[in-house]
């Protein structure tokens, strides 16, 4: 009879910590699934933040030929409609504003095409200008956004400066 008692316990303590051991699976289970669906929400989220960047540095390059000589503020912000993945259809949205003149100095003479007298020239009528460009993407779909600048230098003729709005 004493036999009988002593398995009888050992089954129930078997039994709980079977119990135990299977809850300690499961939580190690939800947190694991947690933890990687986060994951995965941080990696999706870097992908459209690069992508607005890039979205964003397109518009920049198709834009960065424009005549500084004649950027009128009223035709600003431009919008240009990029598709990414080209499935021919506009994933983002790039807005940039006027560019902006930061800095003008005259521009050094070019040396190679002086000669005899004009040799001494030191400077020449042009100028040196730094222009600051500004891209604002955003995604049509996520609504992921980012913003770029790029600034560059434009030599323009003295006409071309006294025309810009710098």
């Amino acid at each position: 009879m004493m036999n009988m008692k002593i398995c009888s316990n050992q089954k129930g303590a078997t039994l709980v910590v079977g119990l135990i051991m299977l809850a300690m699976i499961t939580l190690l289970t939800v947190s694991g699934f947690t933890l990687s669906s986060n994951n995965l929400k941080v990696v999706g989220n870097m992908q459209y933040r690069n992508e607005s960047i890039a979205a964003a540095n397109l518009a920049i390059e198709q834009t960065i030929n424009l005549n500084y000589s004649a950027i009128d503020p009223a035709n600003y912000p431009t919008f240009v409609n990029v598709d990414i993945d080209q499935d021919n259809l506009i994933d983002y949205i790039v807005s940039i504003p006027a560019p902006v003149c930061i800095s003008a100095k005259p521009a050094p003479a070019d040396l190679l095409s002086l000669s005899g007298v004009n040799s001494n020239i030191e400077n020449s009528n042009d100028f040196i200008v730094l222009w600051e460009i500004r891209a604002d993407a955003t995604s049509v779909s996520t609504g992921a956004s980012a913003i770029a600048r790029q600034g560059i230098n434009k030599r323009l003729t003295l006409s071309e400066f006294i025309a810009s709005s710098c």
